[in-house]
């Protein structure tokens, strides 16, 4: 089989999902949803109809369920169908018809405007075997006691239940490479166990379908491919969306690989933990094997049931050690409200601030001096270090496991700090926490050269094609530590805040500068208020002639009516704008009218406001705890409405969409959290987003004026209160609000 050649920089922009060909066991039919047409066929219908392709292009569904010699109950099928469309589209299937004495799984699913028919062989007596099976199969799966013996019963399973000469469990990890972490083969084939595969075997793109459609089966990998064939008057040429099409076909390229490894056959499942792709069951079968839609469902609930347990335990773990790191943090932070220092609390030989994370060494760069507890580079080194922080790297927070790939006198420091975790306390000032890990020097065994091979083409240009030797290939990593985990950035991301936050009370002693930024905010403040005001007026006329145009001038064309009514919206926006800009400046020159807040009643309140102004389909709100705090009531309202609302508007798109609001009596302290299941926050911005006009890139599709924000940081300062977040893209966020108990 040939194979095309790929530009290297267009490697994970392959367009697999609309390759325009099914896989040779299958045959397809896709109709348009509203009423019924035939718009794309496989050309290999014949095999199912006996008739030619052509026959059915631009006619109705009765017609091919006819040819199926679905006469007596044509009718019966294609109200089956419609009413799969109207409900769930998966909820019935597989529809199983009886085809020429032969039983098929009739697949159905939606793609767009149409709704697409998979037709493939189906077992008669796979039912009874399956019922049997997969009720011990999933509690041998959960019996495993440790991670591991849950992986590889899984692999037993899944090889047990499709009869395949290899099963693999396979991880990916950080930077998109994957591992054989658990292996179930026949006897005399060479274990893949502990073999890593680079990023490139299963690109970007893969990896986003994967995540999508749970498994994926190539039944022959050396059969033709069929191509799907249009009626172009109602396409327009463009080409179906296979996306969730089990027959979708394979890439040349991805085939040429398997045929290098000497796979005929292939099926995977994804292993989904925290809504990100942790790994395949990959599975290999070294003659063309054919699994029965039902059988794949069945190994597709053995991985949901293996990726709960592999989230359960990750969660589980992660909790306890952020509880370890948790304490250590509150225990520092009482220490310097008992001491009124900062160094002497972080450098407490007892409990250092070295406990917040799992490294080695931590220096402290505070007020001028430099503190090394643990392994750490020296002195010379942790200043020359941090030149280039203040220098190059914005972030509050930054992190990296490999420092040789962003700072030039890295190899100097390998021994001691091959990872570095930076967390800012004033760049300004460059005063940091500086935490290391050392280098941690491995052996990894590839399955071939990592390295693609690549040729170049006639134009010069670099290409690259499928990997042909899967020979062990041994290399040693250097300059490399033990990655940062999540629960040890949102460890340090929490301090950093509540450590500014102190920092902040002892401003008149520690912070040179504050003078000087406070006049800064003042003159901000005054100019933003004064600029604002002077807007008004003439936002106002602009509106008012607007509207006079529309309403006095009958005669002006469509044109014309559609620009004036874009003009008021404008007008009407720049109005909400200058109302938020002047609420921010109001904050810092509105007197406190401190009373006790009960926060049941307002929180209901404004659950009913916010519910009214938003109107989401499919909301849930739950308030958990409502202890009282003490502050302005005006302004704790505007906070509260002003977060809840972010989380009911970012997680408008989630199914359902969930809010929750929950209030704790913690120490001193009276700590709300509200979280939600939207889109999520990069922890790389960190405090950016409380500032003025700020907005991430994931919520260009939102409303928003990049205010709201400012004016919730500037109510908890005033309030001397704290707020911090924990998020991540795509998993949703939680907001933490702090005030002292009174």
């Amino acid at each position: 089989m040939n194979y095309p050649v790929i530009d290297l920089t267009n490697c994970d922009k392959e367009p697999i999902h609309i390759l325009g060909k099914v896989q040779s066991h299958a045959c397809l039919v896709a109709v348009d949803r509203n009423d019924f047409t035939i718009v794309y066929v496989s050309r290999n219908l014949e095999t199912l109809t006996g008739q030619s392709y052509d026959n059915f292009l631009n006619h109705k569904l009765e017609l091919f369920f006819a040819s199926l010699g679905q006469e007596d109950n044509g009718e019966s099928v294609l109200q089956v169908v419609k009413f799969v469309l109207k409900n769930d589209p998966g909820s019935l299937n597989p529809i199983r018809l009886n085809i020429g004495g032969h039983v098929f799984n009739m697949i159905v699913h939606v793609s767009g405007n149409y709704l697409v028919l998979e037709f493939e062989p189906s077992s008669s007596t796979i039912d009874g075997e399956l019922q049997q099976y997969v009720g011990s199969s999933l509690s041998k799966i959960l019996e495993g006691r440790t991670l591991q013996d849950t992986l590889e019963s899984a692999a037993t399973q899944i090889k047990e239940l499709i009869g395949y000469d290899r099963v693999m469990v396979y991880r990916f990890w950080e930077d998109g490479h994957g591992e054989v972490v658990a292996e179930k083969k026949n006897d005399g084939l060479e274990p893949f166990f502990g073999l890593h595969y680079p990023a490139s075997d299963i690109p970007k793109q893969a990896r986003e379908l994967y995540k999508v459609n749970l498994t994926r089966i190539i039944a022959d990998v050396k059969s033709e491919p069929s191509d799907i064939v249009s009626y172009n008057d109602l396409t327009k040429g463009e080409p179906l969306d296979l996306t969730n099409a089990g027959s979708r076909a394979v890439s040349s390229i991805h085939i040429q690989y398997l045929l290098n490894m000497g796979v005929e056959a292939s099926f995977s499942v994804s292993l989904i933990a925290n809504d990100e792709l942790w790994g395949l069951i990959a599975c290999h079968n070294y003659e063309p094997r054919f699994i029965d839609y039902k059988a794949r469902q069945h190994a597709k609930l053995i991985g949901q049931v293996l990726s709960s347990s592999i989230q359960y335990r990750n969660n589980k773990e992660d909790k306890e050690i952020n509880i370890n790191y948790r304490n250590v943090a509150d225990d520092l932070i009482r220490k310097m409200h008992q001491d009124w220092s900062v160094t002497q609390a972080l450098i407490n030989p007892k409990n250092s601030v070295l406990g917040i994370t799992s490294a080695s060494g931590v220096a402290v760069v505070f007020e001028g001096r430099t503190h090394l507890i643990g392994q750490t580079p020296s002195v010379e080194q942790v200043s020359g270090l941090v030149n280039w922080l203040q220098a190059e790297v914005k972030q509050n927070v930054f992190h990296t496991s490999h420092l040789g790939d962003h700072y030039p006198h890295a190899s100097s420091l390998s021994d001691a700090g091959s990872g570095l975790l930076a967390c800012s306390i004033s760049r300004e000032l460059g005063e940091y926490l500086l935490f290391f890990k050392p280098e941690f020097v491995s052996t990894v065994n590839w399955a071939g050269n990592p390295e693609k091979p690549v040729e170049i083409g006639e134009d010069g240009i670099s290409k690259l094609s499928p990997r042909r030797s899967f020979a062990i290939w041994s290399r040693e990593i250097r300059g490399h530590s033990e990655p940062w985990t999540r629960t040890e950035l949102n460890s340090v991301y929490k301090f950093r805040e509540d450590l500014v936050h102190f920092i902040n009370l002892k401003a008149n002693e520690i912070r040179k500068l504050n003078e000087r930024l406070k006049e800064a905010y003042d003159e901000l403040d005054t100019f933003s208020f004064t600029i604002s005001h002077d807007l008004k007026t003439p936002i106002a006329s602009i509106k008012n002639y607007s509207e006079i145009l529309l309403e006095d001038n009958p005669g002006i064309n469509e044109q014309g009516r559609h620009f004036l009514t874009r003009i008021m919206k404008s007008a009407d926006k720049m109005n909400n704008l200058i109302r938020e800009v002047m609420g921010y400046s109001r904050v810092s020159r509105q007197a406190l009218n401190k009373q006790r807040i009960g926060m049941a009643v307002l929180l209901e309140e404004l659950k009913t406001e916010l519910i009214a102004a938003y109107q989401p389909g499919n909301l849930q709100f739950t308030i958990l705890g409502t202890p009282e705090i003490k502050g302005d009531k005006v302004m704790i309202s505007q906070v509260f409405t002003n977060l809840l609302g972010n989380a009911i508007k970012y997680s408008s798109k989630s199914n359902p969409s969930i809010v929750k609001v929950e209030g704790k009596e913690e120490g001193g302290q009276v700590v709300y959290s509200i979280s939600d299941n939207g889109i999520g926050i990069d922890m790389n911005f960190g405090g950016h987003i409380f500032e003025l006009f700020k907005r991430m890139d994931n919520v260009r599709d939102y409303e928003g004026s990049g205010v709201g924000l400012a004016i919730v940081k500037r109510i908890m300062e005033k309030h001397n209160a704290k707020i911090w977040y924990e998020s991540e893209p795509g998993n949703g966020t939680i907001f933490y609000l702090s005030f002292q108990r009174d």
